[in-house]
């Protein structure tokens, strides 16, 4: 079929937060981001968007689908060098507000503002096996183009919650039995590899890329020792040494 007008502007709009807010819909490009989402969730496809090399290197899809050529591609994706391929679907609702999580701690974002690293975070969340991740407003819209593509649409698998700052963030928590909240911090605080209570019924917080997590009353401080004295990993890296000690510690207890 042919890309209607209609569904062309719908399309563009949704490479803003904006578009994406007004019609509730998301983008998600590329062969890998395409397949986690079919994968996962095939039910929120609303219409796919290829290429003959893109469906080559995909394989079919179902529902609706238009055809375009590579250069007409090039026009309505949001990559410079795209893979032939994308779809259009619905954003997930997050999970009920009564609905417990069914995780041993809570990973949580405060004012992360960095697409790749948000998405290198949801990649390396879900493959400790962990299918939670809190946010807080001011943080990267996690079904942004490239919020998407950085985590290869991983987002689909993951249950994601916002919350309007970290006070509404440790309310919801400890309504649920999770009732310690570490705040992580390059400079001080508890060792994340002696912590003895780090990942049982927890929060552990990674703050945004400028200025680090906000303080939080009665948190406490936990650090990633750096004998280096380097100032400071980058969110995406230290979240990694965060869910792998997690991981450390699981395989052996």
């Amino acid at each position: 079929m042919e890309l209607t007008r209609k569904l062309e502007t719908l399309l563009r709009s949704l490479y803003t937060r904006h578009g994406r807010r007004k019609s509730g819909y998301c983008v998600c490009e590329g062969v890998r981001a395409v397949g986690e989402l079919f994968a996962r969730r095939p039910e929120l496809v609303r219409f796919t968007v290829a290429t003959e090399r893109g469906l080559a290197e995909y394989g079919p899809v179902s529902g609706d689908l238009y055809s375009l050529s590579e250069s007409r591609f090039a026009e309505v994706a949001g990559t410079v060098n795209s893979q032939g391929i994308l779809a259009v679907a619905a954003i997930p609702a997050p999970p009920g507000e009564e609905t417990p999580p069914e995780v041993p701690f809570i990973f949580a974002l405060d004012g992360l503002g960095d697409p790749g690293n948000f998405g290198t975070i949801c990649r390396t969340l879900r493959s400790t096996g962990l299918d939670e991740l809190w946010y807080t407003k001011g943080s990267i819209d996690p079904y942004g183009d490239k919020a998407i593509r950085s985590g290869l649409g991983v987002q689909f698998a993951l249950k994601l919650r916002c919350f309007e700052n970290l006070e509404a963030l440790r309310a919801a928590a400890a309504r649920f039995g999770y009732d310690k909240v570490f705040l992580t911090d390059p400079h001080q605080g508890e060792s994340c590899f002696t912590a003895p209570d780090l990942f049982q019924r927890s929060v552990v917080v990674i703050g945004g890329e400028a200025n680090g997590v906000n303080d939080l009353a009665a948190a406490r401080r936990v650090t990633i020792p750096m004998p280096g004295n380097y100032e400071s990993l980058n969110a995406a890296q230290a979240a990694t040494v965060f869910l792998f000690e997690y991981v450390r510690r699981l395989t052996t207890a």
